[in-house]
């Protein structure tokens, strides 16, 4: 079965950082892409950052610059590294995928099957 683990949320004051961290399991094939998402009070759910089955990441306007996101295909996580956090960053953060035999991605809700529990981020 396909799991999403995320980690890594807290309680920051504006300007200090956070890493969060997916750990992905259950795909067939090494080809999964991976997304992370955002969702603040009374918002629809956006997305931050994704990253292809090649390791090449793209993010949203509100975060370029200032969070990093990379894949250890070797172990099969993702990290979120968060600097300069903005209390508008603050919200549930959830990892998302889709694999196997995912090889481009676009940072959309609907591109993504499989999402992690969240974890909560405050600034």
């Amino acid at each position: 079965d396909v799991q999403l683990v995320e980690s890594g949320g807290g309680s920051v004051q504006t300007g200090e950082s956070l890493r969060l961290s997916c750990a992905f399991s259950g795909y067939s094939n090494d080809r999964v892409c991976m997304g992370w998402f955002r969702q603040r009070t009374g918002k629809e759910r956006e997305g931050v950052a994704a990253i292809d089955s090649y390791g090449a990441p793209r993010y949203s306007d509100s975060v370029a610059g200032r969070f990093t996101l990379s894949k250890d295909n070797n172990q099969n996580i993702v990290y979120l590294q968060m600097n300069s956090l903005r209390p508008e960053d603050s919200g549930m953060y959830y990892c998302a995928a889709r694999g196997p035999n995912c090889y481009s991605v676009l940072l959309e809700r609907r591109y993504f099957y499989d999402w992690g529990q969240g974890t909560q981020v405050t600034v």
